[in-house]
């Protein structure tokens, strides 16, 4: 890992020139006259970006035309793409499409890795729009936000990381000095005075910063197949010899499995990567730890997982009355006289770039 130092070093200084030549107007920024709000990190994965972007539509929709815009990770597609009820996730991504899913056709959600274009086309295909979020837009600086939302996750603070590759951050912590609001998410429920101190002091955010902590509440079972399904279990009445097999395809899955484990069934973790493409030899792989489990036995993913899990033509047809995703929401843990939602929209209005 030591061999690795150098190599973020080096990093860190491109990072460094890259962002001064935007400060200096070497490289340009976009200025548009509806509201962008970024939502981002500065490190790799993992924070929460699309429930945190799926709660701030939830709070702005009928406040304002909300379009969200993402690059559409690990899609099978190129350029701008716009979503409509005959996407795929291959099309847009599974965040897109978990979103659309959602949301449409109440809101516009597109894909497009050149952010400029995507806002354009954006426009132009339904000019009525008069917000929009960028999803993972933080170092996609050739756009300038009204408002830059950073995320970074409790048990992985950016102030404890490193820069790639040695660390997992994308940029160094000063970054940070570019956002409007950080918040800290995934939050424990226990969470005391003292660990909010402790982020307070380390984040050293400006005065006109605002900081805010937010954690997951997790729904009830749902059944990724509901045709499938005559009875959907709730894990708060599943008997003690129960098994779960968790398959998750995401950046931290350990807060999930946390979760599970608090019930009395036993967990068993099939881990994949971040977005993964599930193929006939991981079906094949999930089935025989299915079967390998002993009890009353089931198969619990995240939300987005089952999205991609939906979708995929490998899915054995005799499971499909078994798997079941849990929905999260994301809410915010009081801090101060202003919630997030308030003080999001107060700096919204306040941005010299929101042209009325």
């Amino acid at each position: 890992m030591l061999l690795l130092y150098p190599i973020s070093k080096m990093y860190g200084l491109g990072m460094a020139v890259r962002n001064k030549m935007f400060e200096y107007g070497m490289l340009k920024q976009q200025e548009f006259n509806v509201p962008l709000v970024v939502v981002g990190n500065i490190a790799m994965g993992g924070t929460g970006k699309t429930p945190h972007v799926e709660y701030i539509v939830e709070s702005l929709l009928g406040k304002y035309n909300i379009g969200v815009l993402s690059r559409g990770y690990k899609r099978a597609t190129k350029g701008f793409v716009l979503a409509s009820q005959q996407s795929r996730p291959e099309d847009i991504g599974d965040e897109s499409y978990q979103i659309y899913r959602k949301f449409g056709p109440d809101i516009t959600v597109a894909v497009c890795e050149k952010r400029v274009e995507g806002i354009n086309r954006m426009m132009e295909i339904n000019p009525s729009i008069n917000m929009i979020i960028l999803d993972d837009a933080f170092q996609h600086r050739y756009v300038k936000p009204a408002v830059s939302i950073v995320l970074t996750e409790y048990n992985r603070p950016v102030f404890n990381d490193k820069l790639l590759p040695y660390g997992r951050l994308r940029e160094p912590k000063s970054a940070l000095n570019r956002a409007d609001i950080v918040v800290v998410t995934k939050c424990p429920l226990d969470m005391k005075p003292m660990h909010y101190r402790i982020f307070k002091e380390n984040l050293n955010l400006f005065p006109y910063q605002k900081l805010y902590f937010s954690r997951y509440n997790y729904g009830h079972l749902v059944p990724v197949f509901p045709t499938e399904v005559a009875e959907i279990p709730t894990l708060d009445t599943l008997p003690t010899d129960s098994s779960i097999l968790v398959v998750t395809g995401v950046a931290n899955p350990k807060p999930f499995a946390r979760y599970l484990r608090r019930h009395k069934a036993k967990v068993k973790l099939k881990r994949f990567t971040d977005h993964h493409n599930f193929t006939a030899s991981d079906m094949d792989a999930i089935e025989q730890q299915f079967d390998a489990l002993p009890g009353n036995k089931f198969i619990v993913t995240t939300e987005k997982d089952a999205v991609r899990l939906l979708n995929n033509p490998y899915f054995p047809h005799r499971l499909k009355s078994s798997i079941f995703y849990v929905p999260i929401k994301v809410e915010f843990i009081p801090q101060g006289e202003i919630e997030f939602t308030p003080a999001l929209e107060k700096t919204i209005r306040d941005s010299r770039l929101f042209k009325s």
